[in-house]
């Protein structure tokens, strides 16, 4: 299962054995692949052609020609809704302050110290919770002010682990 934002309104979609369905109907549409970037889509006397402009990886979303219109849709995998759901986000707003716990667990390995540079996506720590180690990565640039955490020790959700 996915999300897809499309202007303003959330789609969830899943595909079933042999149906995909969105917001939980199926998708009564014919579907025929042009080549590997456009797609004719027919849905009663309607048609419409999408092409595939561009992907952005890094933010999981597509820029999509729809007719004569194009469009953005942002994509959420089961993992992206999965860590919305447990109330970690990236949501990349506003300058970086500090990295909380996204769940309990013990502190296995510091990757860093006060006064060190990391950039987006660098390893800060290691987080072990229900015998799983998680890495946690920075979600922007900064500089640490201070790691309020020491090695073996145990923390709670969202206990503030390093500062900006």
């Amino acid at each position: 299962m996915f999300s897809v934002n499309l202007q303003n309104s959330t789609y969830t979609v899943e595909k079933s054995h042999h149906n995909i369905l969105v917001n939980h109907q199926p998708l009564t549409w014919d579907i025929k692949w042009i080549d590997d970037r456009r797609i004719h889509l027919i849905k009663g006397n309607e048609s419409i052609e999408a092409e595939l402009i561009s992907i952005d990886h890094d933010t999981k979303s597509l820029q999509v020609r729809l007719g004569y219109q194009t469009a953005t849709l942002e994509l959420k995998d089961r993992f992206d809704l999965l860590l919305e759901k447990m109330g970690i986000t990236n949501s990349g707003t506003g300058s970086l302050k500090e990295i909380k716990a996204p769940m309990p667990g013990l502190i296995l390995d510091l990757k860093v110290n006060a006064g060190d540079v990391v950039k987006k996506g660098d390893v800060v720590l290691i987080l072990e919770a229900m015998k799983m180690e998680n890495i946690i990565k920075s979600p922007g640039d900064g500089v640490v002010k201070e790691v309020k955490v020491n090695l073996k020790q145990s923390v709670e959700k969202n206990q503030v682990l390093i500062q900006f």
